[in-house]
């Protein structure tokens, strides 16, 4: 749009448009522009067009931002609003992660007809999943449970749980909450036994590395705490190489001026879970988090990081 003063790429679900609309009401406010003046390029991704397989198979999770990145580096957009944890570990040369919008809840929901607990399902449930994260996590508390393939935005995933086409699934709170849709959660989940993924519940902004136009506007809007929880949490996932095929979690919290990690890689069955948790300050967070996966990734046993994807 001639008239824009600034276009913001996202991905189309309604999830994704939520977020984005979020950004540009943010960044209206933060610049005083009309919000009128900044549009949204809603742009198809191979992640939302591949459906019938898991995506570690299908690439990983970059499927979810290449074709954004791409729309990034040839200035058809101005930035572009992402799920933090939808972004892979290693950004693209020349595409930088500004900031992010304060974090929503960080914590998974169940979604079922048949239970309130996990615990409680039948017997061989089948339990719908596009998550090894969240496939292990449940596993390790019912062995028995059968793993299906779930994927397709909340709307969809919901329906399926909540009709019985699966026996049950879990879904991001946030993205619930961002829907208006808190109140189909069946429970919410402990982060104790559910630590969720790096990045959960977090809206993450890139922009092109050398914009200095860009970068300055989007700073305005960027939340100080998430950002530290971030960083921590993506350099966690980074020293493990963390991919689609091996179930890893990890949070990092701001508590009395501290910052503290917790993070966690299981076997994909859900039979073995290996834990770490460190604390350090904010302006640490990097190394914090590196520290965490050094420390991590040399007490694993031989086959539990699967790389790649």
């Amino acid at each position: 749009m001639t008239s824009s003063l600034f276009t913001l790429g996202t991905r189309g679900s309604p999830l994704a448009l939520v977020q984005a609309n979020e950004a540009r009401r943010r960044l209206a406010e933060a610049r005083g522009w009309e919000i009128e003046k900044i549009a949204l390029k809603v742009i198809r991704t191979s992640g939302d067009a591949i459906q019938d397989r898991p995506l570690a198979e299908a690439g990983g999770k970059g499927l979810f931002t290449k074709e954004i990145d791409a729309a990034l580096l040839a200035g058809a957009i101005d930035a572009a609003v992402h799920s933090a944890k939808d972004l892979p570990t290693l950004m693209p040369e020349g595409v930088v992660i500004v900031g992010y919008l304060p974090r929503e809840d960080v914590r998974d929901a169940l979604i079922s007809a048949l239970a309130d607990r996990v615990e409680d399902l039948p017997r061989e449930a089948t339990f719908g999943a596009a998550s090894l994260r969240r496939q292990a996590q449940a596993l390790r508390l019912r062995p028995d449970l059968r793993p299906v393939l779930l994927r397709g935005n909340v709307e969809t995933r919901l329906r399926k749980a909540e009709s019985g086409e699966v026996g049950a699934t879990l879904l991001a709170l946030a993205g619930l909450k961002r829907l208006g849709l808190g109140d189909r959660a069946r429970a919410v989940l402990d982060l104790d036994t559910f630590l969720p993924a790096p990045g959960q519940g977090a809206i993450a902004i890139t922009a092109r590395e050398r914009d200095a136009r860009a970068l300055e506007a989007l700073a305005a809007i960027s939340d100080s705490e998430t950002a530290a929880a971030l960083t921590a949490e993506r350099a966690f996932l980074g020293e493990l190489e963390g991919s689609c095929r091996t179930p890893i979690s990890g949070l990092a919290r701001l508590e009395g001026g501290r910052l503290r990690l917790r993070g966690e890689v299981l076997r994909t069955d859900g039979s073995e879970r290996f834990a770490i948790a460190l604390e350090g300050a904010p302006a640490d967070a990097e190394r914090l988090g590196r520290d965490a996966g050094r420390d991590l990734k040399g007490r694993l046993p031989e086959g539990v990081l699967v790389k790649g994807g």
